[in-house]
């Protein structure tokens, strides 16, 4: 059994929600493009709701938009991670982030193919 410094139940719970809280916190105020991506959907999440005519067309176009910055927190994870290690250039690294970049890249993709093939349909 794993040891979590005798929390459990709802104390557990709440230490888990700050901890998630800082991590928002943290690459909030470090990542730009986290930030980026935030603000995108103030507008977008809106936009998907009334756009979508049924509920699953609402949480595809929402859905799809949060699955961006979720990958991008992981992202933000892993290049951290990385630096810690240290600043020097390795190809192990290197290839690291670069893969995270590519999952970030990718799920901006779906989100855009999502968005295609419900909307662009109703525009013809």
């Amino acid at each position: 059994m794993a040891n979590n410094g005798g929390n459990q139940g709802w104390r557990r719970v709440v230490r888990a929600f700050g901890y998630s809280m800082k991590g928002f916190r943290a690459c909030y105020e470090l990542e730009e493009a986290f930030r980026q991506e935030l603000f995108l959907l103030i507008p977008l999440v809106p936009l998907g709701l009334w756009l979508g005519e049924t509920p699953v067309e609402r949480a595809l176009l929402v859905g799809s938009l949060l699955v961006v910055p979720i990958v991008e927190l992981l992202n933000s994870a892993i290049e951290a991670n990385v630096d810690r290690i240290g600043t020097e250039r390795h190809e192990l690294s290197g290839r690291a982030k670069d893969i995270a970049s590519a999952a970030v890249f990718s799920s901006i993709t779906l989100c855009v193919v999502i968005w295609a093939l419900l909307l662009v349909p109703k525009l013809f």
